[in-house]
């Protein structure tokens, strides 16, 4: 084999290599990187690493590009970002379990936030619904669940409805 078609394939090889620890690297080391690209929602995490917001949750912050940490609603028509990162039951004494929810389209005056929220436990929800309102609909609250796990969240408000899971620590 002639000394160029050697110093080819070592090349491939070193630039698939180098490419292979990047990602890995990516995937495992570097929370903001990564994160911020993925779009979907965050199956029940107990620590959401922050990622870019999308487009229409950026009211209100300083920064054009905004990195929190936040959950998708199911069908994208809610965020809420996670102030209290992680979320705690029983509550802190540190810090409040602040969400601030944001509705992708504008919200009617006076229609509450409403949640109902049960704890699921791999793909079975179990025990009793657990409800609480945001007065005025979408916006910022103090969300706090009866015990640690796994919560689905299925939210109401202005007629539009989503779903999206929480997890919440001891």
């Amino acid at each position: 084999m002639p000394l160029s078609g050697l110093r080819f394939r070592t090349g491939v090889w070193y630039a698939a290599s180098i490419a292979t620890a990047a990602m890995t690297l990516g995937a495992a080391g570097s929370r903001v990187a990564v994160a911020s690209t993925a779009p979907g929602p965050v199956a029940c995490q107990a620590h959401v690493a922050p990622r870019l917001l999308p487009t229409w949750a950026r009211a209100g912050f300083s920064s054009p590009k905004p990195l929190m940490p936040y959950v998708l609603g199911q069908r994208g028509k809610i965020a809420a970002i996670q102030w209290g990162d992680p979320l705690v039951s029983p509550p802190s004494t540190q810090y409040n379990n602040k969400i601030l929810w944001v509705s992708r389209a504008p919200s009617a005056p006076g229609s509450d936030l409403q949640i109902s929220a049960q704890k699921l436990v791999g793909d079975t929800l179990t025990g009793p619904l657990v409800h609480r309102s945001v007065t005025g609909g979408p916006g910022p609250s103090i969300i706090n669940l009866p015990s640690a796990g796994c919560w689905q969240l299925h939210l109401r408000w202005s007629g539009r409805s989503d779903t999206l899971d929480l997890r919440y620590v001891t």
